[in-house]
């Protein structure tokens, strides 16, 4: 194979905590990328993907490692990589070609060829006719349709993308993602490579030749998976489910998994500062009971259809299951276990109980909460006390994220009361 186009080689990013120690984000990144791929960077929330296209893009610096673009260090923007981002990012006062025009403008482009070449990318894109718009006037399909302009207008070596569809309505984005593969196909635009952000197993699949899958916590390399089905792809093809499939499985499969013991769980060393899943208990309960639904077992590619969820919802909820021990996941399957069953079976009071139960046992921060106000001599404390705990493992947002968590959750148990007012957190029934 050539000279790879993009390489990452050991990048690591650590973001300062305050005076507390730092949060490392990715660990160890090594990737390569070659002339004529698109390849999409897949993971969930929080798993560092939007990091890395920055460092790459030269926005943001590694704490350690480097980004080598075509035999060059990157350490600033450099010409030939260009950037797409989730939200639209036009200035509102211009219209659409001037918006397209600002990039060359940077440059130093005359205004005669700024215009003609600004012109030709709006045509490109599909906005033709629309050049003396504003962005107010304009859907939300047609805003990204401007921030592709902008970002093709200077003619890139590299078109990095952060999550470019998310903020699309699904009938919108499945259109820009067809002419945007149409584009590439029919080599109008000069691109050499495609490297995306995405949290979308189905959008992956459907556009890249590769899929880098992310770990979290701290982002880092799991797998490296080549797609192979020819263009267009449907969701139809047997061939494109054997692949969501596959991509579930590698996203849901412990490393050590095979070598665990019988009744040991990956969750059974989590600690105090363990980020905790954002998953209501609602959600969770829907989830057991559709599980009881399909005999107790389902794909997830068929929990996500069902239930109409994405990874950034589905996994938080299959998460808690584990955690709780009321389901366990294995090899893209999700399987209700006697204590799952159990409590979906049960009535509202008898759930409380039992989710009280798996709470204090298999959650330490919530089992923390609960032992210190039972020590309390008036039961009571405030939750900036917990907080405080949380930040010497997590960012202050994180922080306040896991105890709103484990707050409702505790609410929900009758394990504690919270009052919003004082941010007093009490026994619901001292003793």
């Amino acid at each position: 194979m050539s000279q790879p186009i993009i390489e990452i080689v050991n990048v690591e990013k650590s973001f300062k905590k305050g005076d507390r120690q730092e949060l490392l984000v990715l660990d160890n990144i090594n990737l390569k990328m070659y002339e004529g791929e698109i390849v999409a960077i897949l993971g969930k929330s929080g798993s560092g993907k939007s990091t890395l296209l920055r460092i790459i893009s030269g926005l943001i610096q590694p704490s350690s490692g480097s980004v080598i673009y075509r035999g060059n260090p990157v350490r600033n923007p450099v010409r030939g990589i260009s950037m797409v981002f989730q939200t639209f990012a036009l200035l509102p006062w211009l219209t659409v070609l001037q918006n397209v025009e600002l990039g060359l403008e940077a440059l130093g482009v005359q205004r005669d060829e700024r215009r003609e070449r600004s012109l030709k990318a709006i045509d490109m894109i599909g906005l033709d006719g629309f050049e003396s718009a504003l962005p107010k006037e304009l859907s939300g399909g047609m805003r990204q349709r401007v921030g592709f302009a902008r970002a093709l207008v200077v003619n890139p070596d590299i078109l990095l993308m952060d999550e470019p569809f998310s903020a699309l309505d699904v009938l919108t984005a499945d259109n820009l993602k067809t002419d945007l593969i149409d584009l590439w196909e029919s080599k109008k635009t000069g691109l050499n490579a495609i490297l995306f952000v995405t949290h979308s197993i189905e959008e992956a699949i459907t556009i890249a030749d590769r899929i880098i899958i992310f770990n979290s916590n701290p982002g880092s390399i799991r797998s490296d998976l080549k797609v192979t089905l020819p263009f267009p792809r449907s969701d139809l093809d047997p061939r494109f489910k054997n692949q969501v499939d596959r991509v579930y499985t590698l996203m849901t499969t412990q490393p050590q998994e095979d070598r665990m013991k019988e009744g040991f769980s990956k969750y059974d060393a989590i600690d105090l500062g363990y980020r905790l899943p954002e998953a209501s208990i609602a959600e969770v309960t829907g989830l057991l009971e559709t599980l009881i639904e399909h005999q107790g077992k389902m794909d997830l590619p068929d929990v996500a259809d069902t239930l109409m969820l994405d990874i950034d919802d589905l996994f938080p909820l299959t998460e808690l299951l584990e955690i709780l021990r009321f389901a366990k996941v294995s090899k893209g399957d999700i399987t209700i276990t006697d204590e799952g069953k159990l409590f979906v079976e049960s009535d509202i009071l008898e759930r409380k109980k039992i989710f009280s139960i798996h709470l204090k046992k298999y959650v330490p921060l919530a089992r923390y909460i609960y032992d210190q106000l039972i020590r309390h001599p008036r039961h009571r404390a405030l939750e900036e006390n917990y907080l405080s705990l949380l930040e010497d493992y997590l960012s202050e947002a994180e922080a306040e994220r896991v105890l709103r968590t484990v707050i409702e959750w505790g609410r929900y148990a009758e394990l504690f009361a919270y009052d919003y007012n004082s941010g007093v957190l009490s026994l619901e029934n001292p003793h």
